[in-house]
């Protein structure tokens, strides 16, 4: 069978791979370059314990107060767009306990087979820089800790195991933090990852196994005889397929009307900082600033924001500037750093939170896999096992379910 995967980031790259691996005829398109934008731009974190969906208790009220501040962690840019409001207006009714609930435990058990997928990977020859010093939750404020510990017997129904710890154990813990920290959550079987070292390793096992990659190509046209795709236009070259996977991440959402869709996909942007080596030991999240601290290879990466508006990777300097002061809260030590390193990337953003997989409504052939959000390293590979089972077999996973296209 032949396919088409039209976007090149982690999503696309781990579908075209296995469904290479599994005997497809692959060809993979992008816009640009592949393995860019969101797909590198991120904290780097594999937590399936901390794959709660964006729309939660409490956000409403929490970005009201936010609005006015565009230093804040959420931001939605002032706009006339009526669509935008359509998004926030929907976001808004996911943003209780009940839904929240339901995403995170659909989201844990679709990403309860990452780790090993990952340890497969490199199995399979690819070489990519990955950590497994667990990860862990840092508080400021004792009622907010409280409040997270009300969703802990989620992780702990899947084995994940947290560990609560107090204003004295968090120290023993990380000695870096200072004492503002009143507490945290350790997640002893989180990764993190180079989130650009794996897409390159991606790239480059998919090219072994005879994966077609072709960049700097956005699609043009599509296509269609009925309901059934049989080709997309892009890189003025025509791209026939059996099959097509719409994984675009936020770009989804327009380039889904090309198939005759109307996806709910839009942008939510974030920033990454890359720092020398700074004095963290494991990845930390200082939970009140929404501030990712990541240790890599020879460097420390700062990753958080969460800004709706706007299709474009454009830095804000306010807001990477707030980044950058954010572990001064936290840490024993901390000199904010200059900021002209800063880079954005586009989440792709659904209105309840959840990725979007499974078959395009209305077409025999097309199906999608987007809308993942801030938890693409963590739900890629085994997004793309189920969306590889249900493209060559037609096989619907269990797993899948609550992320139907159609539910919406």
């Amino acid at each position: 069978m032949r396919v088409a995967v039209i976007g090149g980031g982690v999503i696309g790259l781990t579908s075209a791979y296995h469904l290479a691996r599994e005997g497809a005829e692959v060809t993979v398109v992008d816009a640009r370059a592949v393995g860019r934008g969101a797909s590198e731009v991120n904290a780097g974190w594999v937590c399936p314990a901390e794959s709660g969906p964006v729309p939660a208790p409490g956000m409403v009220g929490q970005a009201l107060r936010w609005m006015l501040r565009r230093d804040s962690p959420l931001y939605v840019r002032p706009s006339l767009d009526p669509s935008l409001l359509r998004f926030m207006l929907a976001m808004a009714r996911h943003c209780n306990r009940a839904d929240y609930r339901a995403g995170m435990e659909a989201m844990v058990r679709l990403s309860a087979g990452t780790m090993d997928l990952l340890d497969a990977y490199r199995d399979d020859g690819m070489d990519f820089e990955m950590h497994a010093d667990g990860l862990l939750m840092a508080f400021l404020d004792e009622e907010r800790l409280s409040s997270h510990l009300r969703d802990l017997d989620i992780a702990e129904a899947a084995g994940l195991e947290p560990v609560v710890l107090d204003r004295a154990t968090i120290h023993e813990h990380e000695p870096a933090l200072g004492e503002s920290v009143v507490g945290g959550v350790y997640y002893p079987h989180e990764r993190h990852l180079d989130p650009a070292s794996l897409t390159r390793a991606l790239q480059q096992r998919c090219l072994e196994l005879g994966v077609e990659i072709v960049t700097d190509a956005p699609i043009e046209q599509v296509d269609r005889e009925g309901q059934h795709v049989t080709a997309v236009h892009g890189g003025h070259r025509r791209i026939p397929a059996d099959a097509f996977l719409l994984a675009a991440g936020a770009w989804s959402g327009p380039l889904s009307a090309a198939f005759g869709a109307n996806l709910p996909i839009r942008p939510g942007t974030g920033y990454s900082l890359d720092l020398p080596a700074g004095p963290l030991g494991q990845p930390t999240y200082l939970t009140e600033a929404k501030v990712a601290a990541t240790p890599l290879e020879g460097r420390l990466r700062l990753a958080g924001t969460m800004e709706f508006g706007r299709l474009e990777e454009r830095v804000d300097p306010v807001r990477a500037r707030a980044i950058a002061r954010a572990p001064a809260a936290y840490l024993r030590e901390w000199t904010p750093p200059a900021t002209a390193g800063a880079e954005a990337g586009l989440r792709p953003m659904s209105p309840d939170g959840l990725p979007l997989i499974g078959p395009l409504e209305g077409l025999e052939n097309a199906f999608v896999s987007s809308g993942h959000g801030m938890l693409g390293l963590t739900l890629a590979p085994s997004s793309a096992v189920g969306i590889t089972g249900l493209i060559l077999r037609g096989e619907r996973a269990a797993t899948l379910a609550p992320f139907d296209p159609a539910r919406s």
